[in-house]
This record gives C-alpha cells, sequence and structure tokens, in this order.
C-alpha cells in the first residue's frame, strides 16, 4: 500500500510537470502564442503580461522576474520553480500576486463544488438503485425519462430559467448577494441553494443512468446469484451488488468534482459567485495572461489530486481491487 501511494504520488507529480510544460509551450512558443506575436525591443510576452500601455519599467521588471532574456528552458525551470513555490505570477492589471488572488477565490468554487456534488450523489444514486430494482416499472421509465431531460438541457439554460422564475418572478432569490461562509451562514446558503440545484440536475441526471446501468450488470454476475442461492436477505444482496455497481460512478465523480473545483464558469458567472470560474472568465476577457496560465495549473492540479485519491479509495468499495 505504502508503495503504491509513493509511486501514484510521483506519478501524479510528473503529469503536473507535464501539464504546467505543455501551458508553457501553448503561450510562449507555438506560432501565435503571447511570445511568438509582434516585434520590437522587448519581448512580446512581457509586454502582454504588463497589460495595455505599460511603462517600461513595468516592462523591464516582468523581463527580469520571468527571465526571458534567458533561454527557453531557463524560463521554464524558472517558472516551474516559482509554482512549486506558491508563486503563480504576478498580474500587472490588477496589480496583486495570482496566488493571491486565486486563493481569495477559492472557498465560493469549493463551496459550490462540494454542496452540488453531494447533492448530485444523493440524487443520482438513490434513482438510479431504485430504477435498477424496479426495472421495467413506472418508477424505471420515469426516472429514465426525467434522467435523459437532465442529460438534455445545458447548465446554462437551466440556470438562467432559474434565475428567470425564483429571482425576477418569485423573488425568492437575489442573485449577485453572495457572502462568504464566514461572515453569514444563514445568508450563505440562502445564496447558494440554487447554483447547487443548477449544476446538480445535470449531473444527476447522468449519475442516475450510469448507476442503473451498473446495477443491472453487476446484478447477473455469478457471485450476487451465488448469494442468493445461499439464502442471503435481499437487502444483503443489494449492499453488495451496490458496492460494486459504485466503483465505476467514483472514477466519474473524482474527474467531475475536479474539474469544478477548477472553476464552474457557467454556473459562477450566471449567479455572480465570485469564484475562480469566473476569475477566469474575466481574465480571458482582460487578456490577463499570468491569470490565465495559474488557474490552469490549478484546474490541473485539482483534477490530478482527485485522480489520486479515487485510486486510494477504490480497495475500500470493492476487495476485488488490489494495490500492486
Amino acid at each position: 500500500m505504502t508503495q503504491y501511494l509513493i509511486r501514484r504520488t510521483l506519478w501524479s507529480i510528473t503529469m503536473l510537470i507535464a501539464v504546467t510544460a505543455l501551458v508553457f509551450v501553448i503561450f510562449f512558443l507555438l506560432p501565435g502564442a503571447a511570445g511568438n506575436a509582434g516585434s520590437g525591443k522587448y519581448p512580446p510576452v512581457a509586454v502582454r503580461i504588463a497589460g495595455k500601455q505599460p511603462s517600461p519599467a513595468t516592462i523591464e521588471a516582468i523581463i527580469d522576474r520571468l527571465g526571458l532574456d534567458r533561454p527557453v528552458h531557463e524560463q521554464f525551470f524558472s517558472y516551474l520553480g516559482n509554482a512549486a513555490q506558491g508563486d503563480l505570477g504576478y498580474s500587472y492589471q490588477t496589480e496583486e500576486p495570482v496566488t493571491q488572488a486565486v486563493l481569495r477565490r477559492l472557498p465560493p468554487t469549493i463551496g459550490l463544488a462540494l454542496g452540488a456534488s453531494v447533492l448530485w450523489l444523493l440524487i443520482g444514486c438513490t434513482i438510479g438503485v431504485i430504477s435498477a430494482l424496479k426495472r421495467r416499472t413506472v418508477w424505471d421509465r420515469a426516472s429514465m425519462i426525467g434522467a435523459l431531460a437532465g442529460v438534455s438541457m445545458p447548465v446554462f439554460w437551466i440556470g438562467l430559467m432559474a434565475v428567470f422564475f425564483f429571482d425576477s418572478r418569485l423573488q425568492i432569490y437575489d442573485t449577485g448577494s453572495y457572502v462568504p461562509f464566514t461572515s453569514n451562514p444563514l445568508q450563505w446558503l440562502s445564496v447558494m441553494w440554487l447554483p447547487w440545484i443548477v449544476l446538480a440536475l445535470t449531473y444527476a441526471a447522468i449519475y442516475s443512468r450510469m448507476v442503473r446501468g451498473n446495477m443491472l450488470e453487476v446484478g447477473g454476475e455469478d457471485y450476487i446469484r451465488t448469494a442468493r442461492a445461499k439464502g442471503l436477505t435481499e437487502r444483503s444482496v443489494i449492499r453488495h451488488q451496490l458496492r460494486s455497481a459504485l466503483t465505476p460512478v467514483v472514477t466519474m465523480y473524482g474527474l467531475d468534482l475536479g474539474l469544478l473545483l477548477g472553476g464552474a464558469i457557467i454556473t459562477e458567472n450566471i449567479f455572480n459567485i465570485p469564484g475562480i470560474g469566473s476569475y477566469t472568465v474575466t481574465a480571458i476577457a482582460q487578456q490577463n495572461l499570468p491569470v490565465i496560465l495559474g488557474t490552469t495549473v490549478i484546474a490541473s492540479f485539482f483534477i490530478i489530486f482527485s485522480n489520486l485519491i479515487v485510486d486510494v479509495f477504490y480497495a475500500i468499495l470493492d476487495p476485488r481491487v488490489t494495490y500492486s
């Protein structure tokens, strides 16, 4: 177990370095990237990072900070070393370190992702199990029709309709009134419940279909038939069946949660939640290169870390999984 954890951790670090290298190449080296655009006295990437109408002193400071007057491999290792120490760069447009800005916007994104994920797991797994146990009944068909409708409706449409009805019509929700959890937990909850539901609807539909399919597939396995033949109660059989059926769900949950922690862009923008997603959209609109680079690396970290956690929990859910 320990050797496996060490090996997977090292592999995760390697993947994160590879992703960082790819992002660096895309933004600095590829034709049309910031580092190869235009010509003049200063490196184009320094001019892009400095923002609109930069002063020569600002550009010189950027060149010195990033080592843009040095070979490309030294520039990359300099950026990688700074990122490993928690320094994701400095935004000269907003005049603050990127890491500081991301950490300030991380709690809203974590609250949105965790709340929505718990909701879609409860709804999706419950509907999927009931649908599998009541196969070809009215409950099964109704749940699958609802799941199909949920998958078919995009998040931005559901979000806009929710804002229209709950804010404009019913006036029981106030868009843009976000407050931190530490300031006022009740008001935070009154702001987050609708984004949770909107974000969870599509995911719950996907998870319910997956759980149903897995339950039906596992239900035909030999060990399930053997358990029934030995006289185990139906509740015990369902518990074993569900435990095996949830393994693929855990994999998907890790990926989805990692993506959301990197920024639920659409939902945060619709409900004016000051998270990483809305911060990234603003940075793209302003062509704020340090912020785009930093948020991309942060999103990659969450996805890779989530996959690592998923691999560790595999053996807990399915005893057939061994660490080797």
